[in-house]
């Protein structure tokens, strides 16, 4: 749908080495895009088009050195896509400074990485930042990760105030995509509403309309792509569950 709609235009993106960012990698590649990715381990494979930088986004010298790369190559960055995750841990295990890091990759990062290329955004361009559904929902000791997309999902309204003229902000919030391939049936699909759990395409693809000129009037806005797992109520026997407490 988008082929060549991203030619001689560069796009930036964390964590696009695996799962939903290797699949937002290949279908920008596809679109005719330059890509720059940072990502803490290199793709198992290389991506034509796609230049990788490894390092730790949690680390502000490891962002500095990306962005300075980008801008050495290209002069304009028309996307931005803050996407890499931050760790999992709750109040049972979860210390100081796995908090902090946590926060320093889900939200800080983010931030800084806007902050490095901002003055260097082309006409049109966009940043989508990938949330969470869990930014509203959580499951037990999962604080740190919650608190993550919880902060990236503030953190795209207000760039896209402060970014008004300049590029639109937004950001998508994924529920259970299945990265591994691994086969699902019974109550996993039927507590979705489309019967089915999601893809890395399902948010690859909307990662690419919201970069496109289809979606020049929206901005500062979060969406939802769960296969309406957050709007089905659930009780015991509904849906193929059983309450086993």
């Amino acid at each position: 749908m988008y082929e060549n709609f991203f030619k001689n235009k560069t796009v930036v993106i964390t964590g696009g080495s695996h799962g939903i960012g290797r699949r937002i990698c290949e279908r920008f590649a596809a679109a005719g895009a330059t890509i720059y990715s940072i990502d803490i381990a290199p793709p198992a494979e290389p991506l034509e088009g796609c230049v990788t930088f490894v390092g730790d986004i949690g680390e502000e010298s490891a962002l500095r050195e990306f962005a300075d790369l980008v801008l050495r190559e290209r002069t304009q960055v028309s996307v931005i896509i803050n996407n890499a995750p931050p760790i999992m841990r709750g109040l049972d295990s979860c210390t100081w400074d796995e908090f902090n890091y946590a926060l320093r990759v889900g939200v800080a990062a983010p931030f800084m990485l806007v902050k490095l290329l901002s003055g260097h955004l082309a006409p049109g361009a966009s940043i989508v930042n990938i949330s969470s559904t869990r930014d509203s929902m959580s499951q037990p000791n999962t604080e740190s990760y919650a608190a993550a997309k919880g902060g990236i999902h503030a953190l795209t309204h207000a760039l896209a105030v402060t970014l008004a003229g300049r590029a639109r902000v937004n950001s998508i919030s994924p529920g259970w995509i299945n990265c591994s391939g691994a086969g699902y049936t019974g109550a996993d699909l039927t507590q979705h509403p489309v019967k089915r759990i999601g893809t890395p395409d399902d948010i690859a693809s909307l990662a690419l309309y919201l970069c496109s000129d289809d979606a020049g009037f929206i901005t500062g806005e979060n969406i939802v792509v769960d296969g309406g797992m957050t709007k089905l109520m659930i009780y015991h026997s509904d849906n193929g569950w059983r309450y086993e407490g």
